[in-house]
């Protein structure tokens, strides 16, 4: 009887493991708070982490080892002293290279309108058909624009039911007395995000992320210039969106997670190629154009 037990255990945490989808990292930070008892900044910490990683988002089984990796840290600035928190929060998402260790990163995003209620012990839940929770309601989006951004690196177009799901939530959000849900409150916020990723003429930009990855970096441990050439023609894909909208809030995201990664990539090509790559480069990302100088010169 003891071992049918046993394996009714395996059964079930196996199936569990199987139902999550994220593997969020979580981190409250309360630095600023001036308090002797920080429990419950510990208490949010465990809930938020509950609730993004134990619940099912997508439709697809996924294994442990491919849950999406997701870090999410949360800075408290202010807090009232019973329920009402004001914080900025930092997205990060990453993607494994094929056949490598390394992971490339796929967002990386700054949120300074984190405004919301939360009663210590409280469980988190969210109804996804009409939410009035800021909290589940940020928390619920970026999970699903999170997962829109990964899939869209594996086939092409491959995010949009979970860009759709984050636009269902965006919409109920206006409702919401909380910043970061408006198109008037801000260029570079949740609704800007929405906005550009479900935005017809942002097609080549989603078509770039799955040439980027899946046809360039997946391949260049074993092809190089193959996967390099990939990248390189990812280029003219963002540039059509830059012509259209040169300020996009999503574009600007691509570099500022990707400037790093694609200096190494482009330093490494034949140097008669170089000036043109970077001149190509500035133009889309000139804030960042320093750093794309730092081409012609690596060997």
């Amino acid at each position: 009887m003891t071992r049918i037990l046993f394996l009714l255990c395996i059964c079930f945490l196996s199936s569990f493991a199987k139902a999550q989808d994220l593997n969020c990292r979580v981190q409250v930070l309360s630095a600023n708070i001036q308090v002797t008892n920080k429990q419950i900044f510990e208490t949010l910490e465990t809930a938020i982490y509950d609730f993004l990683n134990t619940r099912k988002w997508t439709t697809d089984i996924i294994q442990i080892q491919e849950r999406i990796d997701f870090n999410l840290i949360i800075n408290i600035t202010e807090w009232d002293g019973s329920n009402k928190f004001n914080a900025t929060a930092q997205i990060i998402s990453t993607r494994p290279v094929y056949n490598t260790s390394y992971n490339t990163p796929i967002l990386n995003l700054s949120d300074k309108d984190w405004r919301f209620t939360y009663t210590e012990s409280e469980a988190l839940e969210i109804n996804e058909t009409g939410n009035r929770n800021n909290l589940t309601s940020m928390l619920a989006f970026y999970a699903y624009f999170v997962i829109g951004l990964d899939y869209d690196t594996y086939s092409p177009l491959g995010g949009t039911p979970y860009f759709q799901k984050a636009q269902s939530i965006l919409n109920d959000a206006q409702n919401l007395s909380e910043n970061g849900w408006k198109a008037f409150e801000d260029t570079r916020n949740r609704y800007w995000m929405v906005e550009n990723v479900t935005n017809p003429s942002f097609r080549p930009y989603r078509q770039a992320l799955y040439q980027y990855h899946r046809l360039g970096l997946d391949r260049m441990n074993d092809k190089m210039d193959e996967g390099r050439k990939a990248i390189v023609e990812c280029l003219p894909l963002l540039k059509k969106v830059f012509s259209a909208q040169p300020g996009a809030f999503m574009l600007q995201l691509f570099f500022t997670s990707k400037v790093d990664e694609m200096v190494n990539i482009f330093s490494k090509i034949n140097p008669s190629e170089k000036g043109k790559i970077i001149e190509q480069l500035i133009e889309l990302n000139p804030a960042n154009g320093s750093k794309y100088q730092k081409i012609l010169t690596a060997n």
